[in-house]
């Protein structure tokens, strides 16, 4: 099994703080993750002036109902986006972010050259995002949170949409016509990663049900992975047991923090506990074929059974059960041969505990 691709949501855990960022960058490569990833919006452009605040982020930030003014907070400038980009070259972690709104999509590609995009469980209907972000050629990570299979699907035309087409779509029904005829899973296979993701913070594990990652899998033939919500690190880890391919999980400096999204993110050393968790799960899972392993094959010789005399046999003597044992090591002949050795002749004088064998040494 390839590396599971781990993915530290440093989101906008930074408060706005540019030296908050820089810190979750620095903690983000000290855990082993391959990513960290923030998100990068023009407020005004994501949310209107009465859009309300989420209970968990109006429980998390009291100050106002406003979502706009939470996000004109938590904005980083363009500037800082190419440090942090600089930084995370300097560590060797990858750098991305997530768009929320085209301007900042053409910004991420067109000018700091992401080559992958991650886009959020809310904007799996925002077709122009989707769109634009496939026809820069973009690989694309798509989170399904709130999402059914056939919105999903949709998404998935849109893309597909993008990725073969220089012109726009004239109406949906073009898309998914073009999508029915052209049938373009294998390019989808290449340039998607489906998350199943429950868009909640923290998400309950019993609303965690990640059987859908099969669901997902079958339903389109593409990669998975799991955009995790819940607290602790047993849901990304079963994840990965399962097969996710990509895993994603907040990255806070300090759980305590204010802010949306910190209650639901793991600190540093959790973070690295869980990493180092799936590593480990991706080197047990190996593979289908059902051997002994290497280290088994001594193993096998000190732990199972060999034929041997139940008392002293004069060579001649016809064989019955009862004069046959079973005990360790496994060196010699196999109990499962047994039935073979009834009614035939000891070919040597045994004493008790021999092995039995089949033919005269001298032969």
């Amino acid at each position: 099994m390839s590396n599971c691709y781990i993915i530290a949501e440093a989101g906008v855990n930074h408060n706005g703080s540019f030296d908050m960022a820089i810190k979750l960058v620095e903690l983000a490569a000290s855990t082993g993750a391959d990513a960290v990833k923030f998100q990068t919006f023009n407020p005004e452009a994501l949310a209107t002036t009465n859009a309300p605040k989420a209970d968990y982020q109006r429980e998390a930030v009291p100050e106002d109902n406003s979502m706009l003014t939470m996000l004109q907070k938590l904005q980083l400038n363009e500037e800082e986006y190419y440090r942090l980009q600089e930084r995370c070259k300097s560590l060797g972690i990858a750098f991305l972010s997530t768009p929320f709104d085209l301007e900042s999509m053409r910004f991420l590609v067109d000018k700091m050259g992401l080559k992958k995009i991650k886009i959020g469980s809310g904007d799996v209907t925002y077709a122009p995002l989707l769109l634009e972000t496939a026809k820069r050629g973009c690989s694309v990570i798509l989170s399904t949170g709130m999402s059914t299979l056939g919105e999903i699907e949709a998404a998935l035309a849109v893309l597909s949409y993008g990725y073969l087409n220089t012109k726009f779509p004239t109406s949906y029904e073009e898309i998914m016509q073009h999508f029915y005829a052209k049938r373009p899973w294998a390019l989808l296979r290449e340039k998607v990663v489906l998350l199943h993701c429950v868009s909640n913070y923290p998400a309950a594990f019993e609303e965690a049900n990640l059987s859908v990652l099969a669901t997902l899998r079958q339903a389109f033939g593409l990669k998975v992975g799991y955009s995790d919500h819940t607290l602790g690190i047993e849901a990304p880890i079963a994840a990965v047991a399962l097969g996710a391919e990509v895993i994603e999980k907040h990255i806070t400096l300090d759980n305590t923090l204010p802010g949306p999204d910190h209650k639901a993110s793991l600190e540093g050393n959790a973070f690295k506990q869980m990493v180092d968790a799936i590593r480990h799960i991706e080197k047990a899972i190996g593979e289908s074929y059902k051997a002994p392993a290497p280290s088994e094959i001594q193993m096998a010789k000190i732990a199972r059974r060999a034929i041997v005399a139940n008392k002293k046999i004069a060579k001649n003597h016809l064989l019955s059960l009862g004069d046959l044992a079973y005990k360790r090591p496994g060196v010699g002949l196999s109990p499962m041969l047994c039935w073979d050795l009834v009614g035939t002749k000891a070919v040597l004088d045994y004493e008790a505990d021999q092995c039995i064998e089949i033919y005269s040494k001298a032969e």
